[in-house]
């Protein structure tokens, strides 16, 4: 039994030759931790870096996939933020908290500027027109701008704009919020109502299908804010630049004019936006700004 019994413990002769090859292999520090284990392989981890590096990389923009991808995230972004339960007394509280913050700053004007706008009907109206298509319009341009001139930093500057518009529906769902003109007692005017315009989709005869208690934080800032930066950074004429730093100045003037927001939402905008720029940049590595105009011919 004793003879057995070692024949068994004994190493056949395949284990020993494995064992001298291990032995033989030499193991790069980088394949090893700090407790000379063995790390996940090399060729593993350069081939995922490789594949991050491609996915990163600048490619030339595909109309078809652009046009596909624009629509599918604008359409998301609609059906969930008019999805959004209208919690009508909780978003007309939230409207009184922020009117009594904006009061204790000082800064509570929305209501004196709705009412200095509607006494001039053609610049009323003007705005109303303004705030129903601009928002659009302006933003498609820029987009289409990029695609053609700047081929580059398209893919940079579409994802943040992307990211900002499906960050926006974290405000959506989490603070409901009631535009100025919807506002118990505060005397503002409902400047698309009362002139019977094109405005916002959440007023006069659109109000049922769209979410009305959706105003925190105001995309028509955001956006205007994304475009008027692109503008301002990338065209060559100095009349131009100057018009994109006025775009969402003028944005943020409409939208308190005709009641639609009140500043702070303005500012909700803002944060969305500069979530989605700094989503561009982790996932680039540099501002979408910098990254080259033009793509190198492969």
């Amino acid at each position: 039994m004793g003879a057995s019994y070692s024949r068994d413990l004994a190493p056949r002769p395949a284990e020993i030759a494995r064992t001298l090859q291990d032995r033989r292999t030499p193991v790069s520090p980088a394949e090893t931790d700090a407790d000379g284990r063995r790390r996940t392989s090399a060729p593993a981890r350069q081939s995922l870096r490789a594949l991050l590096d491609r996915m990163r990389s600048p490619r030339p923009p595909r109309l078809w996939f652009e046009i596909m991808l624009v629509a599918l995230v604008y359409w998301t972004y609609s059906i969930i933020r008019n999805a959004v339960p209208e919690q009508e007394s909780q978003a007309l509280k939230n409207a009184d908290r922020i009117w009594s913050f904006q009061e204790s700053l000082g800064l509570a004007f929305e209501r004196s500027l709705n009412h200095a706008v509607e006494g001039v009907t053609w610049l009323v109206v003007s705005m109303n027109y303004y705030y129903g298509t601009l928002h659009y319009v302006v933003t498609l341009g820029v987009l289409v701008w990029l695609y053609r001139r700047q081929p580059g930093r398209y893919a940079a500057v579409r994802l943040a704009l992307a990211v900002t518009t499906c960050f926006a529906l974290v405000g959506y769902y989490s603070f409901p919020l009631a535009p100025p003109r919807l506002m118990e007692g505060m005397d503002f005017v409902d400047t698309v109502r009362v002139h019977e315009t094109l405005g916002s989709m959440s007023s006069g005869n659109l109000a049922n299908v769209s979410n009305q208690y959706a105003a925190m934080p105001s995309m028509h800032v955001g956006w205007s804010v994304w475009a008027g930066i692109t503008i301002a950074v990338l065209a060559k004429p100095l009349w131009v630049k100057v018009l994109g730093g006025l775009y969402p100045v003028l944005t943020l003037i409409v939208i308190m004019a005709t009641a639609n927001h009140f500043w702070m939402d303005a500012v909700g905008g803002v944060v969305c936006l500069a979530f989605g720029f700094a989503v561009s940049y982790a996932w680039y590595g540099t501002s979408a700004y910098r990254l080259p105009q033009k793509l190198a011919s492969p």
